[in-house]
């Protein structure tokens, strides 16, 4: 019989706690029974969506370091389906994959903003896998926020390979790298890779070939990043040459000025019928905003093919007129290739060309040319001076 100060002390009647304390006894008694009963009850249990992340968590091998793979071509491409194979069969690391749903190769270093993304578990074979609505920058940023996965700081943050390169200014345009920055940015050393991909030249196999030629760095790296001796606040961009298999070792490289020329061709507005919209998913993956007959504003709507790598662009004069008098125009934007009057060996698109896989290390601070700092420092105080 239960006492009156049992009672108060336990806060429960006493016929509950009488309850309670026969199945405790039961239980002790079947511990072995029990166990397979919730092993059985455990297998056959529906899946929560609340819960995706704490079983994720526990089928982490703590043993293992975590990599992070992403990329910017989206989550299908040949590139990262390779690369994350090639992770899975070493055999060493906890894989964890986030990235695009759709091709967001000239992202560049974009964020979505007061919108919301979508996020979609996937399966890849030993792997933690999701694709994202939204950029690559998205993607590292949502997988290193805690938000997504059990841990918020992966050991190595990979993002490619990527369709071809991202040399000189093009690695301002480019997810691929701006994937490998955000990770830098959030602390975490990071690595972006490129195949030098070539039209009526590669092949799909090529990128395999491309996954045998860096899993050596990878590795390294990442076994330097655990012994501390990783280069500290860089991340390493890598090109791979067109024939992977026929390079000629790795090389240091410097940042180029190369970049493709861009090219606006106008495109005819019969081509468009009264209403049409582009569509939001084409292979880049840009996110275009549809212009209706009532817009407020002017705006524009962008489209990006994946062999051509064209964008148009809706143009809209100012709201508020009719039909009649509302000006549209269509634009179309291609990048043509040019010669590079550039020599450097040491240059990135040059060592590339060359038949090398160059490797050039990024900053978040680069470092400013002295006679730049000067120029700009004589002009502010020439200008603050003459304002006076």
């Amino acid at each position: 019989m239960t006492s009156t100060s049992e009672k108060n002390n336990n806060l429960l009647p006493p016929g509950l706690v009488s309850n309670l304390q026969q199945v405790l006894s039961k239980k002790n008694n079947n511990d072995n029974n029990d166990s397979e009963a919730e092993s059985k009850e455990s297998d056959n249990a529906e899946p929560s969506s609340s819960t995706s992340v704490s079983d994720a968590s526990e089928a982490i091998d703590t043993s293992k370091p975590i990599v992070l793979v992403t990329n910017g071509d989206g989550i299908e491409s040949l590139g990262l389906v390779y690369l994350v194979e090639a992770l899975v069969r070493e055999g060493l690391y906890n894989v964890h994959v986030c990235a695009p749903q759709s091709d967001k190769s000239v992202s560049g270093h974009s964020v979505t903003f007061q919108e919301t993304v979508a996020v979609s578990s996937t399966e890849i074979n030993g792997t933690t896998a999701f694709e994202v609505s939204g950029t690559p920058v998205d993607c590292v940023s949502l997988a290193l926020s805690g938000a997504l996965f059990s841990w918020s700081k992966p050991l190595l943050v990979i993002s490619g390979i990527n369709r071809g390169t991202s040399c000189g200014h093009h690695m301002f345009y480019s997810g691929v790298v701006a994937g490998a920055r955000e990770a830098l940015i959030c602390g975490v050393p990071s690595l972006s890779i490129s195949l030098n991909w070539k039209k009526d030249e590669s092949q799909e196999t090529d990128f395999k070939d491309a996954v045998s030629v860096c899993l050596p760095l990878i590795n390294a790296a990442i076994r330097d990043i655990e012994k501390g001796v990783f280069p500290k606040s860089c991340s390493l961009n890598i090109e791979i040459p067109t024939s992977p298999l026929t390079n000629k070792g790795f090389k240091l490289t410097k940042q180029s000025m190369w970049r493709s020329t861009p090219n606006w061709l106008a495109i005819s507005a019969n081509r468009y019928p009264a209403g049409h919209f582009m569509s939001n998913q084409q292979s880049l993956g840009i996110q275009l905003a549809q212009l209706g007959r009532d817009a407020s504003a002017a705006g524009a709507a962008r489209r990006l093919t994946t062999q051509k790598k064209q964008v148009e662009i809706e143009s809209v004069g100012v709201a508020g007129k009719s039909d009649s008098n509302r000006v549209k125009k269509y634009f179309r934007l291609e990048f043509l290739d040019k010669e590079q009057e550039e020599t450097d060996e040491d240059l990135d698109f040059r060592a590339l060309e060359s038949g090398y896989v160059a490797i050039t290390p990024l900053s978040l601070s680069p470092p400013f040319e002295m006679d730049t700092q000067t120029a700009a420092s004589d002009w502010i105080s020439a200008a603050l001076v003459g304002e006076q």
